[in-house]
């Protein structure tokens, strides 16, 4: 027995997967921009002086480190919830999202931080600065230079882990797939197709972060 592909009567459904594929790339915009921008403040906190906000942040990053993303989605969605915190589908995606890179970002910055040389802070202090516009003006920019490419590679992984989100009913691209699996029965055509998708948007979406950052950076990262 073997098995005929038929790729064309997916045509008529490609415009649910492209608005699927077009949910999920604004998904990621969202999430990548807030994720950083949450990292390089716990990055700040865990490399600061305030113990209990260091320690505070210490245990949401390992909370959300050692916790599966499809539990954090679910918690969100379905727990808080519970005690009055409702949200849309679309805004519980992205606060997992946004809580989960959070996370992970915060690590990777400070691994970048921590390498920073001393000299740079008594530096800061010698022009006169706070310790807070030494961390943004001369310590932040080096560290992010450092740690780019891994920053890079986090948020696409973010990015592909999205597809979860389906799993409460949000209409991005995986949601939109298993959608019209579900009416036509063609699996292998329609993930196939799917895959697809997904890699050609983590190679376009890595390529413009790594140019961003030769843009910003000045330097092959």
């Amino acid at each position: 027995m073997t098995y005929q592909l038929n790729f064309s009567a997916l045509w008529p459904y490609m415009p649910e997967l492209l608005a699927g594929l077009w949910t999920t790339i604004e998904l990621t915009v969202l999430a990548t921009v807030g994720g950083v921008a949450i990292g390089i403040c716990g990055a700040a906190f865990r490399c600061g002086n305030h113990k209990i906000l260091r320690t505070v942040w210490g245990i949401y990053v390992e909370a959300i480190r050692n916790t599966p993303f499809v539990v954090q989605l679910f918690f969100i969605v379905f727990g808080l919830p519970a005690i009055g915190l409702k949200m849309t589908a679309g805004e519980a995606a992205l606060l997992a999202m946004l809580i989960n890179l959070g996370a992970y970002s915060t690590e990777i910055i400070r691994a970048g931080i921590q390498v920073t040389p001393k000299g740079q802070w008594e530096a800061g202090r010698v022009l006169g600065l706070t310790r807070s516009q030494t961390f943004l003006r001369i310590v932040l920019p080096p560290s992010l230079k450092r740690i780019y490419p891994s920053l890079v590679s986090q948020c696409i992984i973010v990015m592909l882990g999205s597809s979860v989100v389906s799993q409460v009913s949000f209409e991005e691209l995986t949601f939109a797939a298993n959608l019209i699996q579900s009416r036509t029965f063609l699996s292998f055509e329609v993930y196939l197709v799917t895959t697809l998708f997904y890699l050609l948007l983590s190679v376009a979406v890595r390529q413009l972060l790594l140019l961003a950052g030769r843009r910003v950076f000045g330097s092959e990262n």
